[in-house]
């Protein structure tokens, strides 16, 4: 486990490498798993090892809109903030590839943020990058049109897993937009007829 995090997570002390090594544990999850769901109590926060997970803001209908990844060398800012108030959680996490993650007590928070500097750092440093990426998020909501929003959603997908080559479906996207699939199947088919990609059943592939 500690080497694995002083190469994902170089800006950790070894003084604080060796108390995640005693206090935390390794834990592996499969695609289509759920492991926060909204209103829940979080227990745990998460450092991620090894594969993706998709957070989601869940509508009081029962609708999901995708607002980021969690990838290797990335923490859950959620689970921080709940931890300083024992707050539910607000969004669901669900696993896109499989992953490896590391579990730290949230009890060890306001312990570590005073004892380790470099965990300070790195919770700051999460709550600013997140606080910046939901900025852009509803930045493309408020003053994009769903073509613009498509586009975006596109991009964010094809930076995250780094391919040119999405499995993704028509109503996938449509959820995570909030919008119909006939939308989302005809803006689509407006890009690919533009020559910026491919449409296949359930992936798409990226032309450009």
């Amino acid at each position: 486990m500690v080497q694995n995090l002083k190469t994902l997570y170089p800006s950790f002390s070894n003084a604080l490498l060796e108390d995640i090594k005693a206090n935390a544990v390794e834990q592996s999850y499969a695609s289509g798993d759920i492991i926060m769901r909204t209103g829940q109590y979080i227990r745990n926060t998460i450092l991620v090892l090894s594969g993706s997970i998709k957070v989601y803001r869940e509508g009081e209908d029962g609708g999901e809109f995708f607002m980021y990844y969690l990838q290797p060398g990335q923490a859950c800012a959620i689970s921080m903030i709940c931890a300083t108030k024992s707050e539910k959680s607000q969004i669901m996490a669900k696993v896109d590839e499989d992953v490896e993650l590391v579990m730290i007590p949230l009890a060890l928070m306001d312990k570590w943020m005073m004892q380790h500097r470099s965990w300070y750092e790195f919770v700051i440093s999460t709550y600013r990058s997140r606080f910046e990426e939901v900025l852009e998020v509803i930045d493309n909501i408020a003053f994009r049109a769903m073509d613009e929003r498509l586009e975006f959603n596109l991009k964010r997908h094809k930076e995250a897993c780094g391919c040119n080559d999405l499995k993704l479906s028509h109503q996938e996207i449509a959820g995570e937009l909030n919008t119909s699939r006939e939308v989302i199947s005809r803006l689509l088919k407006k890009l690919e007829q533009r020559g910026d990609l491919k449409l296949h059943r359930n992936h798409i592939e990226f032309l450009k």
